[in-house]
């Protein structure tokens, strides 16, 4: 009986210390009263007794002394709902829910250069604590888009179908549109090793957990790990430690943007973090418009979205962002897809067709665009990729009357063209995946191919 004692009286002083650290940037003159957790329902805990603003932090201790952070995502009349980041498993009617009196922060530094860690910010690569210098806001404010750098500097991403024909812009928001199984994380771990950035944030959000080491060990490597920070959240973390990652990541790219730094952002997915916003908004009571979407996922996107890019011009600085979006069943007008494509800079379509042809990486030339190339590349460069593109959609789209025999030759000359370009343009977008084509070697392949084109054609 005295070592059960002694027990409780240990939990009790480490929960009492724990809040205490949360409330010492509030001040002892704030008065936060707790609550009671009055109902629990699906993912959606129902507290009474507080008045917390949304997105504050609180922590939940039951009666068996267990504890669990939550956040406060909504509330109705006395009612505060809140979402827990861990197990609710243990926690019953009238369980204490302590106001810590502030939001999340997030901390950051050098120190998180090389290092994989969760929602929470916690190491997932047992490598010991991280060390870092600074704390920033887990949700930021608005930026004045006027006071924004435009972008006019091409970046090197290393893949040569994407420096030649969709040209990606430093400071630019891209979509990496693809079905399940189409080569999307060995792309992404090529862009991670080869693009030039000074530092790469990835971040793994509601995808499965054995591609979080993968991803590290195989794609990424020990050479992209130097410069990268990973933040992972997979499917079976609860949905609020789902958005957190996703928002963590924005945040520690954000830091090194205002530092000066040349960032590359890696988001693994926007599908996937919509889907964790889709779950909390219907727990909350959200009603759902499109395929099961509440109206706020189509809010949270764009805010999201809208923290990469470039820094302002007396700082320097930018967030190249790239955003995987997963097209279920390869339906590019799912309304997730749809939204994206219409709120990203471009987008890059890797095609299952092309994919099957063994032909990595599986870039869609005729349906990926980048909205910025044409500010970014001279007018030969710019030229070359629409003629790229024609010859490249022409052949895909008469594929079967070529492959049945219906195809005549002579009948129609951008016809005729294509047929003849199309396996040296296949060969152009192959790429190894340990193959690097810098901007340089890409373009020195690219430009004299598409002369030699252009001359067989007036030939």
């Amino acid at each position: 009986m005295m070592n059960e004692s002694a027990a409780i009286q240990n939990m009790h002083e480490k929960l009492t210390e724990q809040v205490r650290r949360w409330r010492l940037s509030v001040g002892p003159a704030v008065l936060h009263p707790q609550g009671r957790l009055a109902r629990v329902a699906g993912l959606t805990m129902e507290a009474l007794g507080i008045e917390e603003p949304l997105g504050s932090r609180c922590l939940i201790v039951g009666n068996g002394h267990e504890s669990c952070e939550s956040e406060v995502v909504g509330f109705q009349g006395d009612v505060t709902f809140l979402m827990p980041t861990g197990t609710i498993t243990g926690f019953g009617p009238g369980s204490r829910v302590i106001p810590t009196g502030e939001s999340y922060l997030v901390p950051v530094g050098q120190g998180l250069l090389g290092r994989v860690i969760d929602g929470r910010g916690a190491p997932l690569d047992q490598k010991g604590a991280i060390t870092t210098t600074a704390k920033v806001p887990l949700y930021a404010r608005f930026s004045n888009p006027m006071e924004r750098a435009p972008v006019k500097q091409s970046l090197d991403v290393g893949i040569r179908a994407i420096n030649a024909l969709s040209t990606i812009g430093r400071g630019q928001r891209v979509g990496l549109f693809s079905g399940s199984g189409v080569g999307k994380s060995v792309l992404l771990g090529m862009m991670t090793r080869f693009t030039h950035a000074d530092v790469v944030v990835v971040g793994l959000v509601g995808e499965r957990g054995r591609e979080v080491r993968e991803f590290v060990d195989d794609n990424l490597g020990a050479v992209g790990l130097h410069k990268a920070i990973v933040v992972a959240a997979p499917a079976d973390h609860p949905p609020l430690l789902r958005v957190h990652a996703a928002l963590r990541a924005m945040s520690i790219a954000e830091y090194f943007r205002d530092q000066g730094m040349n960032v590359l952002l890696l988001m693994d997915s926007l599908t996937r973090y919509a889907q964790a916003q889709r779950e909390i908004g219907l727990a909350i009571g959200e009603p759902p418009v499109t395929k099961g979407y509440p109206p706020s996922v189509f809010a949270h996107m764009p805010a999201l979205v809208e923290r990469a890019g470039n820094g302002s011009e007396q700082k320097g600085g930018s967030i190249t962002g790239i955003f995987t979006v997963l097209a279920e069943g390869d339906d590019l007008q799912d309304p997730i897809a749809d939204h994206a494509r219409a709120t990203l800079d471009g987008h890059i379509v890797l095609s299952r067709d092309i994919a099957e042809g063994g032909c990595y990486p599986a870039v869609d030339a005729s349906a990926s665009i980048s909205r910025v190339m044409q500010s970014v590349v001279s007018t030969e460069h710019l030229n070359s990729a629409r003629l790229f593109r024609l010859l490249f959609s022409t052949y895909t789209e008469n594929k079967d009357l070529i492959s049945v025999g219906a195809y005549v030759q002579g009948a129609d000359e951008v016809m005729d063209r294509a047929v003849a370009a199309y396996p040296r343009l296949m060969d152009f977008i192959r790429q190894g995946m340990n193959e690097s084509a810098s901007w340089e070697q890409s373009l020195d392949r690219f430009l004299p191919l598409m002369r030699r084109l252009v001359r067989a054609s007036e030939d």
